[in-house]
């Protein structure tokens, strides 16, 4: 008999892992391994089975305690009622672990059966990162499906349209298809999942209680939303038509950069170059804010480059809330170019002055200490 790995190994979980844990390694493994993404992969089918066979196992708390205590050899010879129990070897409770991983990946909804709401749609929107900060509202064109106007979503030609069960899914609204070792559930065909079929169908329509059109839509987006937000707009997806309610729509919003600000959560960041005198003798300097207004820094003499000046209540807005981040003013220290012939003068007499200053270790505390380092290195001390 081959040698069968551990099952927390399979799972690639600790030996103390949660019921929640469990779940979360088994939907991430079985995702990367399912026959579907891997087609005539043996490898992928075999660490597939073994995969369902550790999580069938240790999600039962049963069996789990049986398997800590002897291993391998707990389901041996009809130990624990075998692992037989459930379609293709995966337990009891196994499918429904299943569909509710995989309906996202094979388009439908979890839960089989009638058809609850139309098509959801997806949209992306750009905004500035002003817009961002204050909240904005942000027209939408989407192509979807609406309403039929001529039999008000009944899919029917007749005033009271009678309706037969659906001859494909007898009603169910899902037919299930065998996929290799795996069953999968999708919509019925001919009933769209409603699980009933028009007799007399609606000629604009063709029965499907819905016609394409083109919406503009008003999105409101809140002030602090952040790149990669997803916002539901319930109801305003695809009409489902036969008195299906329609789906919902999702925004993504994409928020674009600054060429003055950076943005971390809910602190704004300003990069600010001081030109080496500012830095030298001290200045203070106006800079923009976020929301339009200006503030005055104080830089204190000394100055170096990198260092922040903070700004408190001045940064991004929160999501949902009234309080504000603060804003950091990062100091970037420049050196002049293309000197002229007095200024060079000058900080040739500048730096004259600076290498016979006695306290050369107050005035550059950095440079003396580095060199002095550098000395020590070569001098092996």
């Amino acid at each position: 008999m081959a040698t069968k790995i551990d099952f927390y190994a399979v799972l690639e979980v600790s030996r103390t892992a949660s019921a929640d844990e469990l779940k979360k390694a088994y939907r991430k493994q079985a995702m990367r391994y399912h026959p579907d993404r891997n087609p005539g992969d043996e490898t992928a089918e075999h660490k597939f089975k073994e995969i369902n066979e550790a999580y069938d196992v240790l999600k039962d708390e049963q069996k789990r305690a049986a398997y800590d205590r002897f291993g391998h050899a707990a389901f041996e010879n009809g130990g624990m009622g075998g692992m037989g129990g459930g379609f293709g070897g995966f337990g009891g409770g196994g499918l429904d672990d299943i569909f509710e991983m995989f309906g996202d990946m094979m388009g439908g909804r979890r839960g089989g059966g009638r058809r609850r709401t139309g098509n959801d749609i997806q949209v992306q929107v750009e905004i500035s990162l002003s817009e961002a900060f204050t909240g904005v509202k942000k027209p939408v064109e989407i192509r979807t499906r609406v309403t039929c106007e001529d039999c008000h979503g009944s899919g029917s030609a007749e005033s009271n349209p009678g309706d037969t069960t659906c001859p494909t899914c007898h009603g169910a609204g899902a037919v299930r298809a065998q996929q290799g070792f795996f069953l999968v559930e999708r919509p019925c065909p001919t009933c769209h999942g409603s699980g009933k079929v028009v007799r007399n169908p609606c000629k604009t329509c063709r029965g499907s209680g819905t016609t394409e059109q083109t919406r503009t839509l008003d999105i409101a987006i809140p002030a602090g939303v952040e790149d990669g937000t997803r916002i539901r707009v319930t109801g305003e997806g695809e009409a489902g038509g036969n008195g299906v309610q329609p789906g919902d729509l999702y925004v993504h919003v994409a928020v674009g950069s600054s060429e003055i600000f950076q943005r971390d959560g809910a602190n704004i960041y300003c990069r600010v170059p001081l030109r080496m005198t500012q830095a030298a003798l001290g200045t203070e300097i106006e800079v923009p804010v976020i929301d339009s207004s200006r503030a005055k820094v104080r830089i204190p003499a000394g100055t170096q480059t990198g260092e922040n000046f903070r700004l408190r209540g001045r940064g991004f807005s929160v999501l949902r809330s009234s309080a504000r981040g603060d804003m950091y003013i990062q100091v970037a220290v420049e050196t002049p170019h293309h000197l002229s012939k007095r200024q060079k003068e000058l900080l040739e007499e500048f730096e004259t002055e600076a290498g016979e200053a006695q306290d050369q270790e107050k005035a550059n505390p950095e440079h003396t200490g580095f060199f002095a380092k550098v000395r020590d290195f070569f001098e092996g001390k």
